[in-house]
């Protein structure tokens, strides 16, 4: 099969953000083009949308059922692969559900649904249909958080005690909502976000982030939620005492009240023998810590890496690896993903550490690994158990529960 995949989006319209981060990184790499979509709930909205990417009349829909119905109409080949879904969460386990039992895979931005309930449902939906699905948790897709697994998996820095992950933003230091913005405006509505505001927007990649890098599972946890902005219905502040399932213990903080501050997802690791620190807005750097020995700076692009970060460093070393190419790694892995379950090999090797399967029909999912189902369920469970520990004065700690 010596052609592209080809992705239908839900959602994404031009008033949307991570409608264009996610057509951006669906197309770096080559493996993968958007053919058609249904951007908007607004048919003239969504018209709009199609026209500016200069994609077919006829291939830009009004509804999420019309794009899934008339694109499972066209002969393979020709109509989608996999559908995309960048819509508010509440939309995320219908057009999911839908697109599914009609037969497409889903590539979805995280949280992977509106409530616990769902998500389970969603998986038993993909343990019926055998379908891929991934969720875009894209900072663990950085060549150096790949590097940092696989240090702590070797032992590196011992057997971890302590993680401290943080994600402070800036944005909704004020009732941002009610100035129209749109973004703000659905984040901060039960009814479209769900159970909780920061903690499911930004502290769920905190808490994927410090698991997918340990390996470790939250078992308990102790949470303080605070609404700071009068007339805000949602969180905006979080701060969370974790306990792991090796005994290791951590603390995870989030904030979109902290002003001046951006996007500083950042994460520090202690072991036994050692620690990692890394920041989001220094993604190249990885700092290897040690009380005797002094401290090294690992660079991406530089020196003996592991091949899984390898696998996701794009640029020569100096060039940053940024927010774009994290979730390219993420659709060019599913885009591998998809060929190897088809049967067929992408008709180039992994030069450089790109491109799809090899020419031989290998493929290692553990290297050109993202995000799944289950990392969804484990987000919401992270949102639920939260939810219930702050508004419980009477236990100290929460056993994480799904």
């Amino acid at each position: 099969m010596s052609r592209k995949i080809k992705m239908g989006m839900i959602g994404g319209s031009l008033e949307a953000f991570i409608g264009a981060v996610h057509r951006r990184g669906a197309a770096l790499d080559g493996e993968v083009e958007l053919v058609c979509g249904a951007f908007s709930s607004n048919p003239e909205k969504s018209k709009a949308a199609g026209e500016s990417l200069y994609l077919e009349p006829s291939r830009v829909y009004g509804s999420y059922e019309e794009m899934i119905l008339k694109e499972k109409e066209l002969p393979e080949g020709e109509r989608m692969d996999f559908v995309s879904i960048v819509v508010p969460n509440h939309v995320h386990f219908p057009a999911a559900k839908f697109a599914l039992e009609n037969g497409f895979p889903v590539l979805m931005d995280k949280p992977v649904t509106l409530t616990t309930k769902e998500a389970k449902d969603l998986k038993v939906i993909l343990e019926e249909t055998g379908l891929l699905f991934a969720l875009t948790h894209n900072y663990t897709a950085y060549p150096m958080v790949k590097e940092a697994k696989q240090l702590i998996k070797n032992g590196v820095i011992g057997d971890i005690r302590k993680v401290i992950v943080e994600y402070p933003q800036g944005w909704l230091y004020n009732l941002v909502e009610g100035t129209g913005n749109k973004q703000a405006d659905w984040r901060t509505d039960p009814e479209r976000c769900g159970a909780a505001g920061g903690v499911g927007d930004i502290g769920t990649h905190a808490e994927n982030l410090a698991e997918y890098i340990t390996g470790l599972e939250i078992t308990e946890l102790c949470a303080d939620l605070t609404i700071f902005v009068e007339g805000r219905r949602l969180d905006d502040d979080a701060n969370i005492l974790l306990r792991f399932n090796n005994g290791a213990k951590g603390v995870l903080h989030n904030s979109q009240i902290c002003h001046g501050e951006e996007n500083d997802l950042n994460i520090r690791i202690y072991g036994s023998k050692g620690g990692l620190k890394w920041r989001q807005m220094e993604p190249n750097t990885l700092e290897l810590t040690n009380q005797d020995t002094g401290s090294r700076i690992i660079r991406t692009g530089v020196g003996q890496l592991s091949e899984h970060a390898q696998a996701h460093t794009r640029q020569p070393a100096g060039h940053p690896e940024g927010y774009i190419e994290t979730f390219a790694s993420i659709y060019r892995n599913f885009a591998m993903a998809l060929r190897h379950s088809w049967g067929v090999a992408a008709d180039k090797s992994a030069t450089g550490g790109l491109g799809g399967g090899k020419a031989d029909g290998s493929y290692n999912p553990e290297i050109y690994d993202f995000p799944g189902i289950d990392d969804g369920l484990r987000g919401m469970g992270f949102i639920q158990t939260v939810v219930k520990s702050a508004n419980d004065d009477t236990t100290k700690w929460t056993k994480f529960e799904i």
